[in-house]
């Protein structure tokens, strides 16, 4: 699986999406995923709708391994392997979620509720490109416009009622879920604290996370 969203490539090519890295429309928000299991797997293309959080579900799966009940009941995805082992499988329609996620800390949240958002299904896209959080949203349609040039909110408001909706109900769920969001960071990351211990070499530049390298 690859990172989401391109950016300065994209001024050369972007498969003909819209958008970048850290928007809410395709260009921002798709990414591929390969999976390979020779001589269980066959090569093929799959054209369905699927996300991140389908690829713990499919490994259990894949590794035989029996979720108990409390961890399915905090699992959202759901396993691939239907389609990896036959890419015409029957695959429920279903709703997917994106929000850049970015706002002011100790500010309220829902203030940012509707900025560079999206939801979206199988065919229809329901994007807000707003910073500010102004509830403005375009419809796609992704299937016949997959580089989201025409807005069609106007023509098919029951669409965007109907998704509007569901996203509506997910922030709901999402927002007490943000056990983290007044923690306090710590004065050096962990995680490059622990990078410098393992792989830190020779030179007196290379100093512990947090100091100054000496003067030459």
């Amino acid at each position: 699986m690859n990172d989401n969203g391109g950016t300065g490539g994209v001024r050369v090519w972007n498969a003909g999406m819209r958008g970048q890295k850290n928007t809410p429309y395709l260009g921002g928000t798709r990414a591929m995923s390969f999976w390979r299991w020779p001589g269980t797997l066959k090569p093929a293309a799959v054209d369905r709708l699927a996300a991140h959080i389908d690829v713990f579900p499919t490994l259990a799966e894949l590794a035989g391994a029996r979720l108990s009940p409390a961890v399915r009941a905090q699992v959202e995805g759901r396993s691939l392997v239907p389609l990896l082992r036959d890419p015409q499988a029957a695959w429920a329609d279903r709703q997917l979620f994106t929000h850049v996620g970015r706002w002011a800390k100790g500010s309220d949240p829902n203030d940012s509720k509707y900025a560079q958002c999206s939801v979206r299904n199988a065919r229809w896209r329901l994007v807000n490109s707003s910073r500010e959080g102004v509830k403005r949203w375009e419809l796609y349609d992704v299937k016949a416009d997959p580089g989201e040039k025409t807005d069609l909110a106007a023509q098919h408001p029951d669409v965007v009622k109907e998704l509007d909706a569901a996203y509506d109900k997910w922030w709901a769920e999402a927002l007490p879920l943000l056990e983290n969001e007044n923690a306090t960071q710590p004065a050096v990351n962990p995680y490059h604290e622990l990078y410098w211990k393992q792989y830190r070499g020779p030179g007196p530049n290379n100093v512990p996370p947090g100091t100054k390298p000496a003067n030459r």
